[in-house]
């Protein structure tokens, strides 16, 4: 078990808090919180919320003291920790400051946030999009071309710009950047974001597709998370196709997956390569071999 706790030194509703982690995997965290009786509303995305009064007792059922830097460190290691631009209350301002850097089109912002943020979206979320766009940033260098680069970033805001789980996701997303960009671009950036849209279905760009397969890298780049933070993403995926039957779902997601590893790459890039590809590869088989105890 690796159950940590800092102090509590955190003030709020006239007590003192600790923060409660583990920097293993957050179904460890929740067992643990169940067999204490710490209240699912005490749960803050990465970390429980406990109060002073049950330090003590948490000490003695096996959480290991730590200083809150240490568990900051041990918790962001492990991939648990939910950076605070990517929490829902910094999300949209962080996220519409990036789409005026790559279009004056404020209306058009908030219609696209809108969109990523409807409620029965677990994965394909506006942290997905967040996500994606960072990648971008490490998958360009600063001198790489500014059209292309703005290519590059609406084609991450309107990849999953509908979403509903069914195969015309991409088709209908890339539908709406056309229409959409219509008043806002030339229809060279338009039809180059139609076909980027339309290459994440598969993920499979040719050799000589430059953007494409930078784009494709940055939309998987979450297959090399750490574990913890990998098991996180196939939760929520399994959570957006809970209405379907448990072994479908294996069966569907075990063939996506084994695509995936079928190919002498998943990355394009050499950086994605560089940075992704060891570490995806171990994160997909052993998400293949929990699938199986599903089918």
């Amino acid at each position: 078990m690796s159950i940590l706790i800092d102090p509590p030194l955190w003030p709020a509703h006239n007590t003192f808090f600790s923060h409660l982690v583990s920097d293993t995997s957050l179904d460890e965290l929740h067992a643990f919180a169940r067999e204490q009786q710490v209240p699912q509303r005490a749960f803050d995305r990465d970390h429980y919320d406990v109060p002073q009064a049950r330090y003590q007792q948490l000490l003695r059922a096996g959480a290991q003291e730590v200083s809150a830097g240490e568990l900051v460190r041990r918790l962001i290691s492990s991939g648990i920790r939910i950076p605070s631009r990517f929490r829902p209350e910094k999300l949209d301002g962080v996220l519409l400051r990036r789409f005026a850097r790559t279009l004056p089109a404020p209306e058009l912002g908030r219609q696209l946030l809108a969109a990523w943020s409807e409620s029965h979206r677990k994965y394909h979320d506006r942290v997905h999009l967040l996500s994606v766009l960072e990648a971008l940033d490490l998958l360009t260098e600063p001198d790489f071309d500014p059209d292309e680069r703005r290519i590059l970033e609406l084609t991450a805001w309107f990849h999953d710009a509908v979403y509903r789980g069914t195969e015309e996701d991409e088709a209908d997303s890339a539908r709406m950047a056309q229409h959409l960009l219509s008043r806002h671009t030339n229809a060279a950036v338009r039809d180059e974001v139609h076909r980027l849209v339309l290459l994440s279905k598969h993920h499979d760009p040719k050799p000589h597709d430059h953007l494409g397969k930078i784009f494709s890298d940055a939309d998987l780049e979450v297959l090399a998370r750490p574990a913890a933070a990998y098991q996180r993403y196939t939760l929520a995926i399994a959570e957006e196709y809970a209405h379907v039957p448990r072994a479908d779902f294996a069966r569907g997601r075990s063939r996506i997956l084994c695509a995936l590893l079928a190919k002498d790459r998943i990355y394009a890039t050499l950086t994605g390569q560089d940075r992704w590809e060891v570490t995806a590869r171990a994160n997909v088989r052993a998400e293949l071999d929990r699938l199986a105890a599903w089918h």
